[in-house]
């Protein structure tokens, strides 16, 4: 069975204003997810699935329908306040979206298969999604999922500082914890993070998140009964927001399975801040030089 990409794209309007002002960098107007599709459906997956906003709906369907058509299977699922609270009321109070795990939970209709979820505006790299897919095939159970990881030296800004889920990793290779370091940025050859947590100082080579995960479809089953504790237990705090490594922590520490780091030596680009935007068009105009990429994605 083939497995399924997830596209973490509900959060879209509020990073770019609207759908419609979603940002070209391929020399043919192709958008940074599209780029993630192509590497998907070259490393073999056959289904994509945009976790979006309801509203967000026939903008992708005109976006992506025709380029997408007899290429991968596609479909939409829509993240919502009111999405599988088990006839939980949501908080008066509650405007903010449930978080990165609550989207990939809206998902559990759709995927029945071993699946990867990736963010909407990040670019990742053909080796990630080739040993995604063998992860995916290969080796991904109910006790086993896997989390793509990054130098953390290939993720940094040249404008400025970033934070990153920078990984714990067991002498197996395994995840242990995952700690979100903010304010880090490189000085006089060092990466160093200006936040409240120690060390100060990170190895050039760290592994990070990028949020780049490949799970089994049992991981619905977990996610919905921590979803039900955690609406629960902030009721009263409308930001609170249930993130896909509130899952993966719980996945580890309550033995349930291990999650494997996979490193990729793939350069992670993303528009942090609208500085980065043309490195980031540069990037892949080089790609699509080298022969990484045609000229058109979808020709």
């Amino acid at each position: 069975m083939q497995p399924t990409l997830v596209i973490l794209a509900a959060g879209m309007a509020s990073r770019y204003g609207s759908l419609k002002q979603i940002q070209s960098f391929g020399p043919s107007g192709e958008t940074i997810m599209e780029y993630s599709i192509y590497d998907a459906i070259r490393a073999g997956f056959g289904k994509v699935v945009f976790i979006i906003r309801k509203d967000f709906e026939s903008d992708f369907r005109e976006i992506f329908g025709k380029k997408l058509e007899g290429k991968i299977k596609v479909d939409y699922v829509f993240q919502d306040l009111k999405s599988f609270l088990n006839g939980m009321d949501v908080p008066a109070d509650r405007t903010k979206p449930w978080g990165t795990a609550h989207a990939v939970l809206c998902a559990k209709n759709a995927v029945n298969e071993p699946f990867a979820v990736i963010n909407a505006d990040d670019f990742y790299g053909r080796d990630a999604f080739v040993k995604a897919y063998q992860f995916l095939t290969e080796k991904c159970n109910a006790t086993t999922w896997s989390i793509i990881g990054y130098e953390l030296l290939k993720t940094l800004s040249d404008h400025g500082t970033v934070n990153r889920g920078v990984c714990r990793v067991d002498a197996s290779g395994n995840l242990e914890s995952i700690a979100e370091r903010i304010n880090i940025s490189m000085q006089e050859g060092k990466i160093l993070c200006d936040d409240a947590l120690s060390p100060k100082e990170l190895p050039l080579d760290s592994s990070v998140s990028m949020n780049f995960w490949c799970f089994h479809p049992s991981v619905f089953e977990i996610s919905q009964a921590m979803f039900d504790e955690f609406v629960k237990d902030n009721a009263g705090n409308p930001k609170a927001e249930f993130f896909i490594p509130i899952v993966a922590d719980d996945f580890i520490k309550s033995g349930k399975g291990i999650i494997p780091v996979i490193q990729t030596s793939a350069n992670w680009f993303g528009v942090t801040y609208k500085e980065d935007a043309p490195s980031v068009q540069s990037s892949l105009d080089a790609l699509v030089a080298a022969g990484e990429y045609p000229q058109n994605l979808w020709a």
